[in-house]
């Protein structure tokens, strides 16, 4: 099982965390929160959030005394937020302060530290005096610009531990220091001094030399990564709240009969509210009069708008682009679709894949290693005999360039860009060990109704009489059947009127029990319903209608018959349409290496006829609801990895015993959540979206961390080899991090197989 979010079992408190600098501060707050008694947190370092389990009762404000301990910041929810709005969303403004600040800082820094770069690389820069000059120019950087450094780094030191700010101080403070003593203390100060820039390090007189270029150039470049890092989490996680934004902020509601303007907030679950074209809905809700076109395109993805009327469901924050809609509000604030998925894909951020917290584990030792070989290399430098410049030079530069941002990086901000870009088409994925479920998959197991097909009754074909105009037959049999509320009769009435515009209305309507209706329609006797009704007034098909009927019936569809003015004039054939999108799905689900199943309780014969026309091959029919879990479990008894697609109540245990399982969000609340991915949009190609989606993402976690592995392993030995300088080692640590931060941004442009 996962550990990605805390156990269910008590109460959930999500703090915001201040302070953190690496993946190595999340791991130590998590590790004295999880310390508490009957307390389970995880920490995440991108988003700079704790997802705390408490035992009943518990005071939060433990949980912050504890994280201050630790030496950093905590902040529990605010009491009142958005209604839409999970915990948490609302601390944009304090990451906007921060931001702001850390540009301050990278802009004094660079104003002030590439003139003393400039002198330090140019000998023809070096005038009598230029060594105070770069130290009066470098001071404000060490001291002011890397003050939070130092901070972070006083507080580790003070709890005994070490994080990536420490070797940042310890590295930044030994150059500056080392400056002064030679300055003050050694011949540096000597007017007309001067020392060329080299890539490797000889041995010199130490007290002849200063590293004020190091101090101040390590500092610059690391704020500039850390501020480009912080910049680019922000835009990363742009998707949760470009979803939380897309709300309604008023509403008109309906009180006592007069529209009344109101926030968003005050509205409760029974209002009716008015939504006129161009509105936003503003919350969930059943449509209580008028008929419109609902543009949903934002949440599910889908361009084309869905028409409403009277008893339809809307969805909160879509587009009424039609008509004037009165609404009754079934859910509101937390319960609404909009704040569920925004819970999803903030959920989903919040985690941790099982490729993470191994990188979590690997930088919480990695800083001490560090420190050790930083010593090792400078006693090793000054045992063979180079001066005290060289060791000291080179165990800076260790110090530096091991710095493991990069590290902490490579699985949250994928991670925040995957499941953002996911969002914004419609694929909600639960948490991030749903990706490493992807990467396994070999078989796809999909229900049949609902899934690939529409789930609802449509007229599919319609077979005249000869010398029975195919027009008339829908216009007549349609205006009959719009009279019943019987599903088959509605599916006809809807296609009648597709196809043959408005209908008459019917006269004399009669529903005739278990057999069908009959009426007058512009003059004509009409009889709908099956071949028996219509025998009974001595209307019989011809020889080849009574064939293709026995064949439709044969395919699993339902067969109408309907006859006027004494004779049989036709039969209308209704099925559950298979969906436009299936086979193209199922042929990218085949060119993902996956083998597709149909899974349905329907019988054989229909089964095959659908997964003939989908391109499935391996079909399980007449299966009771109750048992499809077990069909999954044998499947995965014979060794295959299953991924099961479904969007019923009768789907959800089979969506939780798949190894990944995902609902259509077209479906129901107990399927969703069950599953681990769900679909916005009724589209079978989104699961094949979601597959390719997820895969990508951990590919890019997999090259993140590679890059940050291989980057530590070869620079760190580069660097006891006095090979590098440490100014250089700076800015090659700020861009690693940049690099896998930018990699990481990529997956902005994945794009859906439909765009293809």
């Amino acid at each position: 099982m996962s550990t990605s979010a805390p156990p269910a079992g008590g109460p959930h408190v999500e703090l915001s965390i201040g302070g953190m600098t690496c993946a190595s501060c999340a791991m130590r707050i998590e590790k004295k929160l999880n310390k508490l008694e009957g307390v389970a947190a995880t920490v995440n370092y991108a988003t700079e959030k704790a997802k705390v389990t408490v035992p009943e009762g518990y005071d939060p404000a433990l949980l912050v005394a504890e994280v201050e301990k630790t030496g950093y910041t905590a902040a529990l929810p605010r009491p009142k937020q958005a209604p839409a709005e999970p915990a948490g969303a609302g601390d944009d403004r304090e990451a906007d302060d921060e931001l702001v600040s850390l540009r301050r800082r990278l802009v004094g820094s660079v104003v002030l530290t590439v003139p003393v770069i400039a002198m330090a690389m140019v000998p023809a820069l070096q005038f009598t005096y230029w060594q105070w000059l770069s130290l009066a120019l470098a001071a404000p950087v060490v001291v002011w610009a890397a003050w939070p450094f130092h901070r972070a780094a006083w507080a580790n030191l003070r709890h005994g531990t070490a994080t990536m700010d420490t070797l940042i101080s310890m590295g930044t403070s030994a150059a500056f220091l080392w400056s002064l003593y030679a300055l003050f203390l050694g011949t540096a100060g000597t007017p007309g001094m001067t020392h060329p820039f080299e890539l490797t390090i000889a041995p010199s007189d130490g007290a002849a030399n200063i590293y004020l270029e190091v101090a101040a150039g390590v500092t610059m470049f690391i704020l500039a990564g850390r501020y480009f890092e912080k910049r680019s989490k922000r835009q990363a996680g742009a998707a949760l709240r470009a979803l939380l934004e897309l709300g309604a902020k008023e509403v008109a509601v309906l009180r006592g009969g007069v529209e009344t303007k109101i926030p968003v907030d005050d509205l409760q679950t029974g209002d009716e509210f008015v939504v006129r074209p161009g509105e936003k809905i503003a919350t969930d809700g059943v449509v209580v009069s008028g008929t419109s076109a609902v543009d949903a395109s934002m949440l599910t993805g889908e361009s084309v708008p869905v028409e409403v009327a009277e008893g339809d469901t809307v969805t909160g924050a879509t587009v009424n682009a039609g008509g004037r809609l009165v609404v009754r509000a079934t859910r509101i604030g937390a319960d609404t679709q909009l704040a569920q998925m925004a819970r999803l894909v903030e959920d989903a951020q919040t985690g941790k894949a099982e490729v993470q917290r191994l990188a979590d584990r690997v930088s919480g030792i990695f800083v001490p290693i560090v420190i050790a070989v930083a010593v090792v290399t400078l006693g090793a430098w000054l045992g063979a005999g180079f001066s005290v410049t060289a060791a000291f030079t080179a165990a800076v530069a260790v110090l530096v360039i091991a710095c493991p941002c990069a590290l902490g990086l490579a699985t949250p901000t994928a991670l925040l860009v995957g499941t953002g870009r996911g969002a914004q088409m419609g694929i909600l994925i639960k948490g991030p060990e749903v990706l490493e479920s992807t990467r396994k998959v070999d078989t796809v197991v999909l229900d049949k109704t609902g899934t690939v097909t529409t789930g609802r009754m449509t007229l599919v074909d319609v077979i005249p009489e000869p010398g029975t105009d195919r027009a008339e037959l829908l216009r007549l049999a349609g205006a009959l059947e719009d009279a019943s509320e019987h599903p088959i009769a509605q599916a006809i009435a809807k296609g009648a009127t597709q196809e043959a515009g408005t209908l008459p209305t019917p006269e004399d309507f009669t529903n005739v029990e278990g057999l069908g209706v009959q009426g007058v329609v512009d003059g004509h006797g009409v009889l709908v319903g099956r071949q028996a009704l219509l025998a009974e007034w001595s209307q019989h098909l011809s020889d080849d209608l009574v064939r293709a009927k026995a064949r439709a019936e044969g395919e699993g569809k339902t067969v109408v018959a309907a006859g006027w003015d004494g004779r049989a004039r036709g039969i209308l054939v209704v099925a559950d349409a298979v969906k436009p999108t299936s086979a193209r799905a199922v042929a990218e689900l085949k060119e993902l290496g996956l083998r597709p199943v149909l899974l349905t309780g329907d019988n054989e014969t229909v089964a095959r006829q659908i997964a003939a026309e989908v391109g499935i091959d391996e079909v399980v029919a007449e299966v009771m609801p109750r048992d499809k879990s077990d069909v999954v479990r044998r499947l995965q008894a014979e060794g295959r990895v299953v991924a099961m697609v479904g969007d019923g109540v009768n789907d959800a245990p089979a969506l939780a015993q798949a190894d990944l399982g995902l609902a259509m969000g077209t479906g129901t609340d107990v399927a969703i959540e069950a599953s681990d991915i769900t679909l916005v949009r009724g589209d079978l190609r989104s699961a094949v979206d979601a597959i390719r989606l997820s895969r990508r993402t951990l590919s890019t976690i997999r090259t993140n961390l590679f890059w940050a592995f291989a980057y530590n392993t070869a620079a760190i030995p580069v660097a006891a080899l006095g090979m590098l300088n440490p100014m250089l080692a700076g800015a090659a640590m700020a861009f690693s991090s940049v690099f896998v931060v930018g990699n990481s941004l990529r997956l902005r442009g994945f794009r859906s197989v439909a765009a293809r």
